[in-house]
């Protein structure tokens, strides 16, 4: 839509607010761009190789706004979920170095190493080194590694002579380019100058670059005085406006989001009433602190998109060094009842009435960041709404510039199984021609669940027949693992040949957890 005069902005990238730009940018960058050269170096000589031989360094660091992130339970054992690049372990000749706040258990690391294809979990220990900062505060992990120099250079000595090395994150900001200096080792993710472009704002600027539909809406809002125009400047444009939904600029997994109802006498929205009208999504963050948020990171106004039948479905996508594209994955996300915002989790493929559909639009979005030099793994969630006829609409609704909740069950049915997602048809096949599908989720949590440790789950999922059996290819895996005693939390995986076996699978994971839970 167009913007009216008095919410117009002229375009002009921002500093991203949690981590700043370095002092001089100019030689920042360009002793970054000399040290990002030898990734491509990398990917042309070393990555097609299975043998060749080279080091991962992964630190999963949640380099995000950190009151925002301690909403989320169990939030450090989130970085157990870059657990499944493991996996990459297969190949014979690679190491793997893996940082963490907190030491993980070994019986979870021995989880994830006896699901390795082609290789004994003996052969993949002796190329894993785990170190941890042993630090549950809720700093970035990367910024506890930056803090602690005998770490880094527990790093450096881990690196075996011969073999190149990359650093793969979770989100990539100026900590991550700091780190990535410190250890000579270039950075597979969108640089942090690009991370503009994964904001609220920053994505509906490029989803009009690319052509794409989107929410009627504002962006580059700087505080909730500019929030309440924009309110007001909806509810002249779409008078039968019912609801509209408030952004920051870098919120998680819905937890930056508030949904705005309009008063039904048609009342103008007022900064000075916004308070009452205003519901925020995260648990435990008032009106003030929001309002705190808006003022540092900015945000965006949209209209909420509502319909009869509706889903929210998004597209995965890669961009490598050489700036090729492709559509690694479509799925279909579940969202809360309640607000509709917060991330739950999904299933695969995307449903096939428009998973075709919304994989080309994401290849577009692809094409514009390629086109501003952004490289790694990105995810685009859309909002679909089924029109009387049959067709479906989709709305733009951001861009995710990181390795998003549907981006590690991915990789784990792609590393188990060698198959491929194509992204012309919405199927995924592996190498013998079967289709496979599943259901994820971060966020399975009971209390009944407190109690429950790692070694208990898999004994529990081995006796009840749930286990991966990689010669069905079908099965339940776990991620998350570290939450389950102390929070009552977990992440699960169901594959199955058809959407209804990985759903009966879910099911009967929850109802074995359940009694099993309860009788402690």
């Amino acid at each position: 839509m167009t913007e009216s005069p008095k919410l117009a902005r002229v375009y002009k990238p921002q500093r991203m607010n949690l981590f700043s730009l370095p002092d001089n940018p100019e030689a920042f960058e360009q002793r970054f761009a000399q040290l990002q050269q030898t990734l491509v170096e990398q990917f042309e000589r070393d990555f097609p190789d299975p043998l060749a031989p080279k080091t991962v360094i992964i630190v999963p660091s949640q380099s995000l706004d950190p009151e925002i992130l301690a909403k989320i339970k169990g939030i450090i054992h989130y970085e157990e979920r870059m657990l499944c690049l493991l996996l990459l372990l297969r190949m014979p000749r690679t190491r793997i170095i893996y940082v963490s706040s907190t030491p993980i258990e070994e019986v979870i690391v021995d989880y994830y190493l006896h699901l390795l294809p082609g290789v004994t979990a003996w052969h993949a220990r002796q190329r894993l080194t785990l170190l941890s900062c042993h630090d549950h505060s809720n700093l970035p992990l990367t910024q506890k590694i930056l803090n602690r120099p005998r770490l880094i250079q527990k790093i450096l000595d881990s690196i075996p002579a011969g073999h190149s090395a990359h650093l793969s994150g979770f989100n990539i900001t100026y900590l991550e380019h700091e780190l990535a200096f410190r250890l000579g080792v270039p950075l597979y993710g969108c640089p942090a100058a690009l991370a503009w472009w994964g904001s609220k704002s920053g994505s509906r600027l490029l989803f009009r670059r690319a052509g794409l539909p989107m929410p009627p809406g504002y962006e580059n809002l700087k505080n909730m005085g500019e929030v309440a125009a924009a309110l007001a400047a909806l509810q002249q444009e779409y008078p039968l406006l019912r609801k509209a939904v408030v952004k920051l600029n870098d919120g998680f997994s819905g937890d930056g989001n508030a949904v705005f109802t309009y008063d039904p006498d048609g009342q103008p929205p007022r900064e000075e009433t916004l308070r009452q009208h205003l519901k925020i999504v995260a648990k435990d963050m008032d009106y003030d602190v929001f309002a705190e948020k808006m003022a540092a990171m900015g945000g965006i106004a949209e209209a909420f998109v509502d319909g009869p039948v509706k889903s929210s479905p998004s597209v995965q996508c890669r961009i490598n060094p050489l700036q090729q594209i492709e559509v690694l994955s479509t799925h279909d996300q579940l969202l809360d009842q309640e607000s509709g915002q917060i991330y739950l989790g999904c299933t695969f493929p995307a449903q096939p009435a428009y998973a075709r559909e919304i994989g080309q639009m994401g290849r577009r979005v692809a094409e514009q960041l390629s086109q501003v030099g952004a490289i790694g793994r990105f995810g685009v969630d859309f909002i679909s709404v089924q029109e009387n006829d049959g067709r479906w609409q989709h709305y733009a609704i951001e861009i995710n510039l990181r390795k998003g909740g549907t981006t590690h069950p991915y990789l784990m049915l792609q590393l188990l199984t060698d198959g491929f997602y194509d992204h012309h048809t919405g199927q995924y096949e592996t190498p013998g021609g079967r289709p496979l599908h599943y259901l994820a989720t971060d966020g399975l949590q009971s209390d009944a669940y407190c109690g429950l440790c790692p070694e208990d789950l898999i004994d529990l999922a081995i006796c009840h027949q749930l286990h991966y059996d990689a010669n069905t290819q079908e099965g339940v895996l776990f991620h998350l693992l570290g939450a389950l005693s102390e929070h009552g939390k977990l992440g699960l995986l169901c594959i199955g040949t058809s959407p209804e076996r990985a759903a009966a699978l879910y099911r009967k994971t929850v109802a074995m957890l359940d009694e099993c839970g309860q009788c402690g």
